[in-house]
């Protein structure tokens, strides 16, 4: 009997203890950053695919403008 009163007695003092405990900070400040860095990184990645298309276009259009030129250069007849 006095090792069922002692462990009731130490869990009330345990549970006493738990509910003194100060409540965990609410997570909005870390939400908010968080939310930021992702929109931050969503630009960031946007901007690269535009470079990135960008220069596939350039790259395209000077592969176009040497298809062009190499026929040109073919067409020209060989001495004999």
């Amino acid at each position: 009997m006095n090792k069922l009163l002692a462990t009731l007695i130490a869990g009330f003092f345990a549970i006493g203890a738990f509910a003194q405990t100060p409540a965990a900070a609410t997570p909005a400040a870390p939400v908010a950053a968080k939310t930021e860095a992702k929109a931050e990184v969503k630009k960031t990645k946007e901007e690269k695919k535009a470079e990135h298309k960008v220069h596939k276009a350039e790259k395209k259009a000077e592969m176009k403008a040497e298809a062009k030129a190499a026929p040109a250069a073919d067409k020209v007849p060989a001495a004999k």
